[in-house]
């Protein structure tokens, strides 16, 4: 299908780094009231200092980390998302360890809440989450296949859906989304597909599916809406950055754009040998036998996506979460070509 929409990208932000400037095996991001960015960092490759959170602003200025790997007072073990609500409180899930961590935009440790289970306020791995314009926090409970709604102190408000496979119910999600016209958009991460419901939890529709071409979503991770109703879709499974039209109909895709971020070039800049080695370097080259294997094929190119994890707007601009390449592309909002 042909139309008239395209991405252009902006810049690349951030740096593999397990220690200061930068990230390792970022999975989301949050912004506070005054603009500044919140990445945190899952972590690993058998090395958890990447576990932590790093907070920097759309100029690449960087204001330092915290938060550590552990099961300790702020800390986390599997971190997955990341929500900060209207008086700037920072807001965690942490699958490994069933509960929700809050502290302050310091790092300060202020309470948490949730365990292990079914019940009500109880998670089964919690991932995603997003704050209304009630300042209501609605958490995805992953294996447990629901969303549940807490006010800011996490007491449990209600629930809704439930693991399947049938419209409405949800199949290990991930990713949430919140508009202002009160709707949710749940990335149904085990079902390849993104649900769209009321806070109320009505069921309003679905779209996308594992398979068919352009309809090809698989294991999507994370979505974002734009003033015009597009959708936006980070298609984890496919390396890919999609985006539908209000009807769920597909306008356009990425394999990404990305390039040297300013903390790259800080450090090639100041490590002239791997600058002078990465100007040798071929960083643009196809193989044939990547063409069916777009993860194979991200992992040699530097420019493609890599299992991204997480989108979300700053002003015009979209911001994804490059996990598996450490990194942030930054791209305009779909343009008329």
């Amino acid at each position: 299908m042909t139309t008239n929409f395209d991405l252009k990208s902006e810049k690349t932000m951030g740096l593999a780094a397990m220690q200061g400037r930068g990230f390792y095996y970022p999975f989301d991001l949050a912004l506070d009231s005054n603009e500044r960015i919140y990445v945190l960092g899952r972590g690993h490759d058998y090395d958890t200092r990447g576990t932590r959170i790093t907070v920097m602003d759309m100029n690449e200025e960087y204001y330092g980390t915290f938060a550590s790997y552990g099961q300790g007072d702020g800390q986390f073990m599997w971190p997955s998302s990341i929500a900060i609500s209207d008086s700037d409180k920072i807001y965690v899930s942490d699958e490994y360890s069933h509960k929700i961590s809050i502290m302050t935009l310091e790092g300060e440790f202020i309470s948490s809440f949730g365990q292990l289970g079914n019940e009500d306020g109880e998670f089964d791995g919690p991932n995603g989450l997003i704050f209304d314009n009630k300042n209501q926090l609605y958490v995805v409970d992953h294996r447990n296949g629901r969303i549940q709604v807490f006010d800011e102190s996490g007491n449990f408000i209600r629930k809704f859906s439930s693991q399947g496979n049938n419209e409405g119910q949800l199949n290990l999600p991930w990713g949430i989304t919140y508009t202002s016209n009160d709707r949710l958009y749940v990335s149904d991460w085990g079902n390849h597909r993104i649900q769209e419901f009321s806070t109320d939890g009505e069921f309003i529709r679905s779209f996308g599916s594992k398979g068919e071409e352009e309809q090809n979503i698989l294991h999507p991770s994370s979505c974002a809406v734009d003033d015009l109703g597009n959708i936006y879709v980070c298609d984890w499974g496919n390396h890919k950055l999609k985006v539908f039209d209000k009807e769920g109909n597909f306008l356009c895709s990425n394999r990404g754009e990305g390039s040297l971020s300013k903390w790259a070039q800080d450090f090639l800049d100041t490590n002239v040998q791997e600058k002078e080695a990465r100007l040798k370097a071929d960083l643009v080259f196809e193989l044939e036998s990547f063409k069916d294997d777009p993860f194979t094929e991200s992992s040699h190119v530097e420019k493609l996506f890599w299992c991204p994890t997480s989108i979300s707007f700053h002003n015009d601009n979209l911001l994804i979460v490059d996990s598996s390449r450490h990194r942030i592309q930054v791209f305009n909002t779909v343009q008329k070509l």
